[in-house]
């Protein structure tokens, strides 16, 4: 397969990858790729697998490859600070198996978030969410899941949270130094880093300075939207690409600057059809800025 891997990164090179969910009855990935490919996608979200599942995972890596797709991640959305110890320990299984995952397909990443101290929301906010014994926690978790795994071909990564840690380029620039592994990586959610009225008004340079400082650590990035309701607080809501005020021309062109493209994964829509408007939008910025997606 190594060849048409080659292929498909060679293809992908110098072009943006765009994806999203796929809205469509079918469990054969060479059919789910199909589906991305009919939808002008060149990047999908890996579909649901275990790591003993040779033949399913090699199909997955196949049927994705034949059609020019590339995985863009695995996701594992679990607690890994969960207050029961059991949880705790099953949760990290959990995010191990993804890696293994992710690396037996190929995919650019395993995705999590480091978890939260709140007892009652897996990942909800909580004071020691930003505490030291929050960050350490999070840097000896990702190494047990890299140090089993030891990844050759993909990479894990913590996804930005607006309330825990990683919540700026600095404080992920700091995780990398202490988890001091190559197989960690940096997982892109700009809607999530936005947490306050400045950060708001100016993240055209908030995504200027994460692509300037994390860069080169960029595997996988999520694409979504923030509007601003008029509340008694700060209160912004998640929206369709294009319909609130995050700045995509500053989006892209980090994207566009990457050595190795970074898949921009649709994520958080409630229906096809909103998908197809918030790729249209994405594709439209992309236009005016003279970008191409593979």
């Amino acid at each position: 397969m190594s060849g048409v891997r080659q292929g498909v990164a060679a293809q992908a090179r110098g072009k943006l990858l765009l994806g999203a969910p796929l809205f469509v009855k079918t469990s054969d990935p060479r059919e789910l790729a199909r589906e991305a490919r009919r939808q002008g996608y060149s990047a999908a979200y890996c579909p649901a697998a275990a790591p003993h599942e040779t033949e399913k995972l090699r199909a997955i890596e196949q049927g994705f490859a034949a059609e020019n797709v590339v995985l863009a991640e695995v996701g594992v959305w679990v607690n890994l600070l969960d207050a029961d110890p059991a949880k705790r320990k099953e949760n990290l299984q959990r995010v191990t198996d993804g890696l293994a995952v992710a690396e037996a397909v190929g995919a650019r990443c395993a995705v999590t978030i480091c978890g939260s101290f709140n007892e009652k929301v897996w990942y909800g906010p909580h004071p020691k969410n930003l505490s030291q014994e929050f960050f350490d926690a999070a840097v000896e978790n990702a190494r047990k899941i890299i140090d089993a795994v030891k990844p050759k071909r993909t990479r894990f990564s913590y996804e930005m949270m607006g309330w825990s840690l990683p919540d700026s380029p600095d404080s992920y620039l700091k995780m990398i130094r202490a988890v001091d592994r190559t197989g960690f990586a940096v997982h892109l959610d700009v809607c999530n880093l936005v947490n306050s009225p400045e950060r708001f008004y100016r993240n055209a340079a908030l995504i200027e300075e994460c692509f300037r400082k994390l860069g080169r650590w960029i595997v996988s990035c999520h694409a979504k939207d923030l509007e601003w309701q008029p509340e008694m607080n700060v209160h912004f809501v998640e929206v369709i690409p294009g319909r609130g005020e995050i700045d995509y021309r500053a989006y892209l062109r980090g994207l566009a600057g990457l050595a190795t493209p970074a898949p921009l994964m649709l994520e958080h829509l409630k229906t096809a059809e909103e998908y197809a408007e918030g790729a249209r939008f994405i594709r439209k910025v992309a236009g005016e800025l003279g970008l191409e997606f593979a």
